[in-house]
């Protein structure tokens, strides 16, 4: 028998399913959807009043997360944050300027940063670009085995977010 993604979102528009099933159902939904609509979704969850604040969120992925990804998805959070808040972090784990004057975190240094530094960021980065929360989307979603980290209610806005792209 043949998976049927139309069939299991369908299920999740108008936020009706039940979030229990939505881990299982997420691990399928992501394998046979456009990682497009999966940013999406993921970026629904991060905006949703039925969530944890954005911050929350990064920090619970990032404690997740591998060295690798959590250099990455600090990267895209130091690229819009105040060179205060950069300055007092290279103070704490060292030199963040890449060549082009960029932060560039390496997985080293990424490993000294905690959650909860990282939930520090992520507000200060949302505050001063609020389509960061679309970019940390859009890089989780190139991981999301770490998404279901987030839970059945989240996964359940994200199945529907991908629901309405789909249609």
């Amino acid at each position: 028998m043949a998976f049927d993604l139309g069939n299991l979102l369908q299920q999740y528009l108008g936020g009706a399913a039940d979030p229990a099933r939505a881990e299982q159902d997420f691990t399928h939904a992501a394998q046979q959807a456009p990682q497009s609509s999966v940013a999406s979704g993921v970026t629904e969850a991060f905006r949703s009043d039925q969530t944890p604040p954005f911050a929350d969120m990064v920090s619970q992925l990032f404690g997740r997360s591998d060295p690798q990804q959590r250099a990455g998805m600090l990267n895209q959070l130091l690229a819009n944050v105040s060179p205060a808040m950069l300055t007092a972090l290279a103070g704490s784990i060292g030199g963040l300027f890449g060549q082009n004057g960029q932060p560039q975190v390496t997985a080293e240094q990424a490993e000294k940063i905690t959650p909860a530094q990282v939930q520090e960021i992520a507000t200060t980065a949302e505050q001063h670009n609020p389509g960061i929360v679309d970019r940390i989307g859009d890089f989780y979603a190139q991981h999301p085995q770490l998404i279901q980290a987030l839970g059945g209610a989240a996964l359940a806005i994200v199945l529907g977010k991908m629901a309405q792209s789909h249609r």
